[in-house]
Order: C-alpha cells, then structure tokens, then sequence
C-alpha cells in the first residue's frame, strides 16, 4: 500500500464504521420496513377475517337461523385479527 494512502486508513474505516452504525439505527425508519409492516399488519387482519367468513358460511349452510353466521363469523374474524395486529404492533414498538 503507498505511503500516501495509509495516512488516510484511519479515516476511511472511521467513515466506514459510522456509515454502517448510522445504518443499523436507522433499519427499523426505513421505507422497506415500513411497508413490510404495513403489508404484515394486513394480512394479519385479512386471514382471521377470512377465516371466520368461511366458518361462517359453512354455519349458515348447515344450520338455518335468524343468526347470520357468515356477519357473526366475519366480524369476530376481523376483530381478533385487529387484536393481534395491535399486540405485534406494541411489541414491535417496545424493540426500538
């Protein structure tokens, strides 16, 4: 390595080491977190939602009532899925 060069090692890797720290601080800010949690918080919703609409059907197909099952199954699916997105949120939320 030329003389010239290894004056300035200490710089570079000092300017490296903050690059990759600023990096690593700012993971959880950054715009690719932010709509991979977006689209978790999403289908965390939308797959108890659905489950329970399909539980639902599958009750009104089998039992006739003044009970809609597909309404009763779709709301319960959609607040428990709200539930546990609001609990990954907070947990996610203590990391930082």
């Amino acid at each position: 390595m030329p003389e010239k060069h290894r004056e300035h090692l200490p710089e570079i890797i000092r300017h490296k080491v903050d690059q990759r720290l600023k990096a690593t601080q700012e993971k959880h800010g950054s715009l690719f977190f932010g709509m991979g949690m977006f689209g978790t918080v999403g289908w965390t919703i939308a797959i108890p939602t659905l489950l329970g609409t399909l539980l639902g059907r599958w009750l009104d197909k089998l039992h006739h009532s003044s009970i809609s099952w597909t309404l009763t199954g779709l709301l319960i699916g959609m607040a428990s899925g709200c539930l546990i997105a609001w609990r990954w949120i907070t947990k996610e939320g203590e990391k930082k």
